[in-house]
């Protein structure tokens, strides 16, 4: 087929490559990214936003998909695209590294070397049961959530903006300090042994449930494999971010079993963010799946809380 030349244009209709980008008729997005990061060495193809122009009613212009040709769109030779600079980037599976490996190395501290981080007490520092409990469990969460980062997950989006790394480790970092500073302070009083072990214990079934509802998500999709699909099986029956449910229910309990409000805090901190989360992607099934044009019909569902959201 012969090629076309495509107009690269900014939001405000600013003419961004002069001449346009020249690329085969049958190429695909990813093709025309590469081609314009050849053009403009600035724009790698990570930080590239390909869309149509805006139609009327629209503030941006439907997104190019990654791996779709550009005849499905309707692109021919003197067509236009838009472009928008996402600014440097990172992947994904980078920032989820950094941003669970600093927990797991920042709890520990306050519990293995109290003469330097509580210097004001002198005297030997013994742990309590619920202490050492409590240390495992933030442990082997975290230990979870990365092996999950490089064998469970699939990122529907290979990068985020560079900016993402430094604000999600600063919130998982400095909660994990916080918390660790309380629950493992010389003057914590532990809670009844009993009931902290049943709490944790919950906290246990919640993460693991929360790994089998990763798994479910994992294989709803084929490697390689894009879009949304109704997420099913085990909770997802009943509720649309089931796994979030998991995790946060296994935050509360673990404020419960340490009874520290920086526990308490983390846990309301990070439900509040999920169930914003929730709300988005639920929308976003339910204006999906709309039962038309041989579309399947979104499910009634919780979008994270049974009963209430």
């Amino acid at each position: 087929m012969a090629p076309i030349a495509l107009q690269i244009q900014s939001r405000s209709g600013k003419t961004i490559v002069e001449g346009g980008v020249t690329i085969d008729a049958d190429a695909t997005v990813d093709e025309l990214k590469k081609a314009l990061h050849a053009k403009k060495k600035k724009w790698h193809p990570s930080r590239q936003r390909l869309t149509l122009p805006a139609k009327p009613g629209q503030k941006t212009g439907d997104a190019l998909m990654l791996g779709v040709r550009l005849a499905e769109y309707g692109l021919e030779d003197g067509s236009t695209v838009v472009l928008k600079d996402l600014g440097p980037q990172i992947a994904y599976i980078a920032v989820f590294f950094w941003e669970y490996f600093g927990p797991l190395a920042v709890y520990p501290l306050f519990y293995f070397f109290p003469k330097l981080l509580y210097p004001f007490h002198r005297e030997p520092v013994v742990h309590s049961i619920v202490q050492t409990m409590a240390l495992a469990f933030w442990t082997a969460h975290y230990a979870k959530r990365i092996l999950e980062t490089f064998f469970v997950h699939r990122f529907s989006k290979g990068t985020m903006p560079l900016f993402n790394l430094f604000k999600n480790c600063s919130y998982y970092w400095g909660f994990a300090a916080m918390v660790s500073y309380f629950v493992n302070h010389p003057l914590y009083t532990p809670p009844d042994v009993t009931a902290a072990s049943l709490l944790l214990g919950g906290a246990v079934v919640c993460q693991v449930s929360n790994l089998y509802c990763h798994i479910l998500q994992k294989n709803l999709r084929k490697p390689g494999e894009k879009g949304y699909k109704v997420p099913h099986g085990f909770l997802f029956e009943y509720i649309t971010c089931a796994n979030y449910t998991c995790e946060t229910l296994a935050w509360v309990l673990f404020g419960f079993a340490t009874k520290t409000v920086a526990a308490f805090l983390f846990a309301t901190v990070g439900g509040l963010q999920m169930a914003q989360w929730a709300g988005d992607k639920h929308r976003r099934l339910v204006k999906m799946f709309d039962g038309k044009e041989s579309r399947p019909l979104y499910p009634k569902r919780w979008r994270m809380i049974p009963f209430l959201y």
